[in-house]
């Protein structure tokens, strides 16, 4: 893979998308339908607000990790990182929103970005969907994990 190809090489401009107030159950069946792990959650103006993943579903289903509490001196602590993760796993739990489970803070790439600043963030990040945005924040085309790994083997 050339340091020099772009993203938009790889990307997939037809994108399926999610809107914010849409109930898990029907964008759970969109992701079935379409058979893709993640879609991106745009706004009635195209702007990215979100990225759901089927892992954000799955955790309505899954055991929630209660926070590890250490009892010192008859005193009970709670370790801060278990509570935000518990109060995090339990607000996707109980949602009944895609805005409600979605993941906001999400990983973005250019059409222009390099595929080798694609990979590096994938990897480094632990991502497999990378939603591609314009200027304007407004979504373009998604790369998923599977898009850059046909997109190597193509080429060698």
């Amino acid at each position: 893979m050339p340091a020099t190809t772009l993203v938009s090489a790889v990307m997939t401009s037809e994108v399926i998308t999610l809107r914010p107030d849409q109930t898990v159950e029907v964008a759970a069946d969109v992701l079935a339908e379409h058979h893709i792990g993640a879609a991106p959650v745009v706004a009635d103006d195209g702007s990215l607000v979100g990225l759901l993943r089927d892992e954000d579903l799955i955790v309505s289903e899954a055991r929630l990790h209660v926070p590890t509490v250490i009892s010192f001196l008859n005193a009970e602590i709670v370790l801060p990182g278990s509570m935000h993760k518990f109060k995090d796993e339990l607000s996707k739990a109980v949602g009944a929103t895609v805005a409600e489970v979605m993941t906001t803070e999400v990983k973005t790439v250019k059409a222009t970005d390099s595929l080798e600043t694609l990979a590096t963030l994938m990897h480094e990040s632990d991502v497999s969907h990378v939603p591609v945005v314009g200027d304007d924040g407004t979504l373009v085309a998604v790369v998923s994990r599977g898009d850059l790994v046909r997109f190597l083997a193509a080429t060698t």
